[in-house]
């Protein structure tokens, strides 16, 4: 190298062992000005590939990018000068060294690529560079030393000589500080980039480098927030790359590659277990069947994969930072060794400590700044993570079959979305310590055997026996998980069932049963949390003293394995620092390995979810169909699941264009089932059905949204007030709208709570009719409805002369009254049809249609003579029957049995009360005269939006929390936790007492005292740890018991007005979220800040005993915390509720699609449910996006 120079590279007297340091002109002209270069070339082709994918568009030629690529290009002639000048001593036989060729060679081609790569990302519309201003930093930073040589240096040599070089190197200088100066400048947006008609955008996207590694175009939320509580107006829009639709059609197209894969390798096997049947008839029959099984239960799609191909580029980014932060922590103990020798050295230059000083400091502001980059990598995939499998899961459920329907309820499904989502989201924050966690522990070890040589054997040893300990924790964590979720879904279970049948709860006083098999459950959840809450306090004891037990054996092993070793404060603390850094890996990989284990669960539930069957949107032919027919069934054998038996038989039928035809049967023959045949959702064994056109379904029990009466009709159809006011009339709604506070703006309860059963089916039937749709399903719309209703509803819409005469009416009915007016009839006897015809044809045959009219000809009598039942009477009965709604309640059975439950409470409702008062009752309530309501009625909003609490977070509710877990117990806890940071404390000053102490003929005396004690207060502390975690974990649970008892008593015993007013899922979110955060998430937290708290407060403490002077930079330093602490925290406590808030309408609408998801595809309106689920997990991420920024 010296040759290379024509000079000395590296002279230590020149640059460290003195008062003026300076680096060799050699060092300044290879390494110093290489450091840059080196970068950018090392980078570049990670970047290229990186705006290859990331293409925004391009940025129209601007004044501040013309201005960057010309200096660019003076600077490429600046140091090709100093290279011609070289060659020019050439020719004047001044032969410079090759180091005068290559530098000005190399730079000069950097800064070309540089002007290149400046037009580059301008192409691809990279508004801000951080990769160039990282560069041009690296060039001001590596021009210092040679800027400091030339000023104090070249008058004591020739100044002629170099005069030029000189010249060159001070306008190299002004032009870089030009760049980087330039560089900071943000370009305009792209010019072709989508115009964002947002009328909040968030300011990130268009932020500069400078401005998004330091989060500061965060700052204006942080101010508003501080200066009034946030609301939801005050929100920005979501990233495009964060909104739910773009994220779920990646991870679907990732999912749908993975079922591709399956299914080719099944066909595979397929295709050869069926060469193995033809050339091995006999033998090889069983061979066969066993590869297609083993097949079939070793190939199953993986969920994982399709997450990590969607997620995992996004995600490495964060591992990238985490890498770089892993390995500047490890900076900072070696720099304090630096320090400690200083001090020692009395001889050494003071600069030596100024420097180290502030390199520690650098090496810290960077770590802070890389490893809050690494957490929002790892909390926005987290986030994105979240949002994908709830979108999936949410389409998934519109398209399941019948028989996976039966495994899956509400409640299970609303846990995958809450519970399962959530421990993925949570992992991804410390799932880099997987392999981050081994790298720096053996960073560690390899540090500490610097210092201690073999000796930090010893503590490996530690190490390893903590391993199994640790694992049989995991493995014990993992079956706990499993236990506990399967607790969950059934509480979660039967809390929906309770909350859909509460009127019934509370008419038959049953809440108190209720509650007691809700606590029995509870009771079994707690029992399995408290196992595994012990198992967590055992972990905290490890993680605590696993670090000093390392400490303890490799100490005590260094100093009695033989007498001159010495631990002096260079090497005790040095390895103290680097076992403190041990303590997080040590504590995480357990922890995170546990997590791992408990999300493995979590991710099959998902992944078995997303696996089960769907309907066959093939299963019904729309546009191939037999002219001059609607409908056609040829052979026809369905089932509601493959494993049944078939609910239909050999169906043979033609329902001719534009007729009326009457499906009639007794309960359970299949009617329903024919229906639902129609409409795909049954399975179909055999045969080929076709319908014509567009579908109108009107099921038995009336699905209605929790939104305006007006929507609930319109159903995505564009308002046309003339077919609107006509379609309310002919169903029997006007009276119903005038009764109606807000009129047809009344918005409707959720499952319809406050309309009556017969006002359901008619929204229900005015749906359909306005839908104009060419084929009507209609399941006995009647049923619910007056007699006279009913005969005005058949005579206005479904009849002959009727607003759907011309179009294909199927018409389930027990009403024989109007069975004259139909065309034809199809009467069904278990599962099969057993005649068609009309009328007059039928009666005539005698067969099973004149039974049925003989069994059904008495219960119209008793219509018809009789008064009918209230209305509020059939709500009573349908919330009785139907609000235990599951999953697979659509099926026939059930629907008839509760048309029958029906018709027996009707006559007991007619024997109970005076006939004669009811039919009055009746008749005035049709009758009321209008004067009673307001001519003009405004909306009146039945569902209040869920509203955040504004404002600090009360001392009550803390005070509730410490009253749940005992205010002895929280006393003692906090107690505890003096003690174990008391003992902390002592352990150190032992130490440092023990560093101090005289060194006598290379030895140090009382070892063995020095290292008993400093045993004793480690393993106090330990038990300390121990006893506070265990009383942690016991407060805790008993906190969950007392809050979830609270909250299911008062809700059990609040008036039904508030369900009628409140949607399930904002009271099922608090059953499942927040009583998840209770159970798992606080505890942890408590234990987190309490730890926090103690270590600083003792710091604190130690520091001012042992510079007193300290106290006068605290009371500053608190003050600014204080004020910090607050602007930061009322915008992160304030986005914290509204994100709350805005996740219970995500369960809300989920629950409502459920239970509609037949009514949804009739009308074939799954995308727009799809548009307004996204919505709705859009608006909770707009306020869980911001809350992920507060914390950095």
């Amino acid at each position: 190298m010296d040759a290379f120079c024509g000079s000395s590279f590296w002279d230590p007297n020149l640059t460290l062992h003195t008062d003026s340091p300076d680096l060799t002109p050699c060092f300044q002209m290879t390494v110093v000005a290489w450091v840059p270069c080196f970068y950018l070339w090392c980078i570049l082709p990670f970047y290229l590939l990186y705006l290859k994918c990331n293409n925004r568009g391009y940025i129209v030629l601007s004044v501040l990018s013309r201005f960057k690529t010309v200096f660019a290009f003076v600077l490429w002639c600046v140091c090709w000068a100093n290279l011609f000048y070289a060659f020019h001593g050439i020719v004047q036989s001044r032969t410079p060294a090759p180091v005068y060729f290559v530098t000005p060679l190399l730079v000069g081609i950097t800064m070309l690529l540089a002007m290149l790569l400046i037009q580059y990302e301008r192409l691809h519309g990279v508004q801000s560079s951080g990769v160039l201003i990282i560069f041009w930093f690296l060039c001001v930073l590596c021009a210092v030393s040679p800027l400091r040589s030339k000023i104090i240096g070249t008058a004591a040599q020739n100044p002629m000589e170099d005069r030029f070089r000189i010249i060159t190197f001070y306008l190299y200088l002004a032009l870089i500080l030009v760049e980087l100066v330039l560089s900071c400048l943000k370009e305009k947006p792209p010019f072709f980039s989508p115009v964002n008609l947002d009328p909040n955008p968030c300011p990130e996207l268009n932020s500069g480098f400078l401005s998004k590694i330091t989060f500061w175009w965060f700052t204006s939320m942080a101010i508003q927030g501080y200066k009034k509580p946030l609301e939801d107006k005050d929100l920005w829009s979501l990233n495009a790359d964060d909104k739910s639709e773009l994220i779920v059609q990646k991870l679907q197209k990732e999912w749908d590659k993975q079922n591709q894969e399956v299914q080719q390798k099944k066909d595979i096997s397929y295709t050869k277990s069926s060469n193995q049947i033809e050339n091995h008839v006999g033998d090889g029959l069983e061979e066969t069947e066993i590869l297609i099984s083993s097949n079939a239960k070793q190939k199953e799609p993986s969920f994982l994969k399709a997450l990590i191909r969607t997620f995992g580029p996004y995600f490495l980014i964060g591992s990238f930072f985490k890498l770089i932060q892993d390995l500047l922590s490890f900076v900072n103990p070696k720099l304090l060794g630096l320090l400690i020798g200083f001090i020692k050295n009395k001889s050494a230059p003071l600069w030596w400590g100024y420097l180290t000083a502030a390199l520690m400091f650098s090496s810290a502001v960077l770590q802070t700044i890389i490893l809050h980059q690494h957490f929002q990598y790892c909390f926005v995939t987290g986030m994105r993570l979240r949002t994908g499998i709830i979108g999936m899961i949410y389409r998934k459920s519109l398209v399941i079959t019948n028989s996976a329907k039966r495994s899956s309820t509400v409640g299970e499904i609303v846990n995958l979305m809450s519970v399962d989502a959530q421990r993925l989201m949570d992992l991804t924050t410390f799932l880099n310590m997987v392999w981050s966690a081994p790298l720096q522990i053996c960073l560690a070890l390899a540090f500490l055997w610097q210092e201690l040589g073999p000796s930090v054997l010893a503590g490996v040893a530690v190490m390893v026996l903590l391993i199994p300990f640790n694992a049989v924790i995991a493995i014990k964590t993992r079956a706990l998980q499993v236990q506990q979720m399967r607790y969950k879904d059934s509480r979660i279970k039967l809390m929906n069932e309770i909350l859909n049948g509460i009127k019934v709860l509370k008419l038959y006083a049953w809440e108190p049963s209720f509650a007691e098999k809700v606590l029995e459950i509870r009771k079994n959840e707690l029992q399995v949390l408290k196992k595994s809450a012990y198992l967590n306090s055992l972990s905290t004891f490890a993680w605590i003293s696993a670090p000093f037990l390392v400490a303890l054996t490799t100490f005590a092993v260094y100093v009695t394995v033989n007498e001159n070793n010495i631990l002096d404060a260079e090497k005790a603390f040095v390895s103290l620092s680097l076992f403190n850094l041990l303590r997080f890996p040590l504590n995480m990989l357990p922890q995170v390995i546990s997590n791992i284990a408990q999300t493995s669960v979590s991710l099959k539930r998902i992944q078995h979810f997303l696996s089960n069957d769907e309907l066959d949107p093939g299963c019904v032919e729309t546009k191939l169909i037999t002219p001059g027919y609607a409908v056609t069934v040829r052979d026809g054998t369905f089932s509601w699941a493959k494993d049944l038996e078939p609910a239909l038989k050999d169906i043979n039928w033609l329902v001719p264009s534009g007729s009326l035809v009457a499906v009639v049967g007794h309960v359970g023959c299949g009617k329903s089932s024919l229906v639902s045949a129609l409409l795909g959702d049954m399975e179909k064994l055999h045969g080929n059905v076709a319908v014509k056109g567009s579908v109108a379904y009107v099921p038995q029990l009336a699905w209605i949204q929790n939104a305006t009466l007006k929507d609930n009709i319109l159903f995505g159809h564009l308002h046309n007030e003339k077919k609107y006011q006509t379609v309310l009339e002919a169903c029997a709604l006007k009276q119903d709208l005038e009764m109606l506070p807000g009129g047809d703006q009344t918005e409707i309860g959720e499952k319809g709570i406050n309309l009556s059963g017969g006002q359901r089916q008619r929204v229900s039937l005015a749906r359909a009719v306005f839908s104009e749709a060419d084929v009507y399903l209609l399941d006995d719309p009647l049923s619910a409805v007056d007699s006279h209703v009913a005969k005005h509803i058949f005579d206005k819409v479904i009849g002959p002369e009727g607003m759907l005469k011309g179009k294909t009416r199927i018409l389930v009915t027990h009403s024989i009254n109007f069975l004259p007016q139909v065309d034809h009839i199809v009467v069904l006897v278990d599962g099969k049809v057993s005649e068609m015809g009309s009328y007059q044809e039928l009666l005539q045959q005698n067969q099973a249609f004149a039974e049925f009219l003989r069994n059904f000809a008495p219960d119209e009598d008793i219509e018809e003579d009789e008064p009918t039942m209230e209305d509020e009477e059939v709500l009573l009965a349908e919330d009785t029957l139907s609000n235990h709604i599951d999953l697979a309640d659509n099926e026939p059975v059930t629907n008839e049995v509760r048309k029958q439950f029906l018709r027996e409470l009707s006559v007991i409702s007619s024997d109970g009360e005076c006939p004669g008062k009811m039919s009055r009752k009746r008749r005035v309530c049709d009758k009321k005269p209008p004067e009673t309501t307001q001519p003009k009625k405004s909306p009146n909003k039945l569902i209040e939006a869920e509203t955040a609490e504004t404002g600090t977070v009360k001392l009550t509710v803390f005070w509730q929390y410490m009253k749940a877990v005992g205010p002895l117990v929280s006393l003692f806890i906090c107690f505890l936790y003096c003690c174990q940071n008391a003992s902390a404390v002592g352990a150190n000053v032992w130490l440092s007492d023990w560093t101090n102490e005289p060194v006598i003929n290379g030895t140090q005396r009382n070892v063995s005292k020095r290292v008993g004690v400093y045993a004793a207060l480690g393993l106090l502390q330990g038990v300390f740890v121990l006893i506070s975690s265990f009383t942690l974990a016991m407060g805790g649970i008993r906190a969950a018991r007392t809050l979830h008892s609270g909250l299911l008593e008062n809700k059990l015993h609040t008036p039904q007005s508030f369900y009628d007013t409140t949607p399930i899922g904002r009271i099922i979110n608090r059953f499942s979220k927040d009583i998840y955060v209770i159970d798992e998430v606080i505890p942890p937290t408590i234990l987190m800040f309490l730890g926090t708290f103690f270590v600083s407060v003792s710091t604190m403490i130690v520091i001012i005993a042992s510079t007193p002077l300290f106290a006068v930079v605290i009371i500053p330093l608190a003050i600014l915390y204080f004020f910090a602490q607050r602007f930061y925290v009322a915008t992160s406590r304030q986005l914290k509720r509204l994100e709350s808030v805005s996740r219970s309408p995500i369960y809300s609408h989920f629950s409502e699609t459920v239970t509609g998801a037949s009514v949804i595809r009739a009308y074939r309106r799954g995308k727009a449910f799809v548009r307004l689920s996204d919505m709705k997990v859009n608006d909770n991420q707009r306020s869980h996006y911001p809350s992920i920024v507060s914390n950095r």
